[in-house]
This record gives structure tokens, sequence and C-alpha cells, in this order.
């Protein structure tokens, strides 16, 4: 009985010799073609906050904030009294991520529990005065950061695409 001819490369010895495919020449990709990507709009936004939050984090830095307790302190600010519960629904984030955060920020000074006034097993959150202070220099921060992360766009550009993402990201209910 023949034996089977050995295969000539490594990497076509699992593939039956009628399926190889053709062997292609050598080329040099000059610019990279993303056209298809970008016709995707979890590739666009995906790419843009990748933009953002990098100078979020560096602009935060000072602060000692990183974007999810900007976005805590910010909800509790607007919010006072909020849950955990609350918090954990509105920013999609688990509950014990949010209990570490919380402690590190009561230990910083900048939140505090009270007792819920009509449910006896939650605690509201509040801002203290320094984590009042604090986020008002961050939110400052952050506001200057949207207009220099999107130097291409208009006022009115900026306040449509932010009107967009959130129809893609607010939940039908």
């Amino acid at each position: 009985m023949p034996q089977p001819a050995a295969p000539t490369s490594p990497e076509h010895a699992h593939v039956p010799s009628a399926r190889r495919p053709p062997a292609e020449a050598a080329v040099e990709v000059a610019a990279v073609d993303t056209s298809f990507l970008e016709t995707l709009v979890g590739y666009s936004a995906r790419r843009a906050a990748l933009v953002v939050i990098e100078n979020f984090i560096e602009r935060m830095a000072p602060f000692g904030l990183r974007p999810v307790e900007f976005s805590v302190l910010a909800l509790v600010h607007r919010n006072p009294g909020i849950t955990s519960r609350q918090l954990c629904a509105t920013l999609d984030i688990l509950p014990p991520n949010l209990v570490g955060m919380v402690k590190h920020s009561e230990k910083r000074g900048l939140l505090h529990k009270r007792e819920h006034p009509s449910d006896r097993r939650a605690q509201g959150l509040y801002l203290t005065p320094a984590g009042a202070e604090l986020l008002s220099q961050a939110e400052q921060s952050a506001t200057q950061l949207e207009v220099d992360a999107t130097p291409n766009l208009s006022a009115a550009e900026r306040k449509t695409l932010l009107r967009l993402l959130r129809k893609v990201y607010t939940r039908r209910r």
C-alpha cells in the first residue's frame, strides 16, 4: 500500500493538499484599511472611548480618582442619600466592587453613610465637604477634558454625539 506524501511545509501538515490555500506573494501594507471596522458602532465607540479614557485617567490622577470613582462621587453629589443598590444599577457595577470603593472613599474622607429614612437595611451615601470640594475640582477638569478630547467637534456636534450615545446605551424599559 503506498504511503501518503509528506507535507511540504509544517504549517500545512494538517490540511489535505486539495484544500491548501494558494501561495501568496509577500506584500507590504502601506496603509491599513479599517474601512469595514469603521462602519461598526462598537469599533468606533471603543476607539473614541480609549482616547477619552486615557486622557481622563491622566487628568484624574492628581485627584486620586479612577473613572468609576469619579462617577460614584458625581452621582452621590447629585443624589444625596443614594443607596449602593441604586449606584450599582445605574453604573452597571457589581456590589462587591462598589463596597471596596465606598470604604476607600470613606477612609479618604470623601463620603459618609447615614441610615436610610425608609429602609433600615440600607444606608444612604453623602459627600463630605472635602468630597464636594474634590469633586468640584475634578468636574472642572473633566469638563475641560471633554472639549480637549473632541477638538474636531463643534459644541453643537458634541451635544448631538452625547444625545446619540445615550440612545445607544439607554435600555428600553
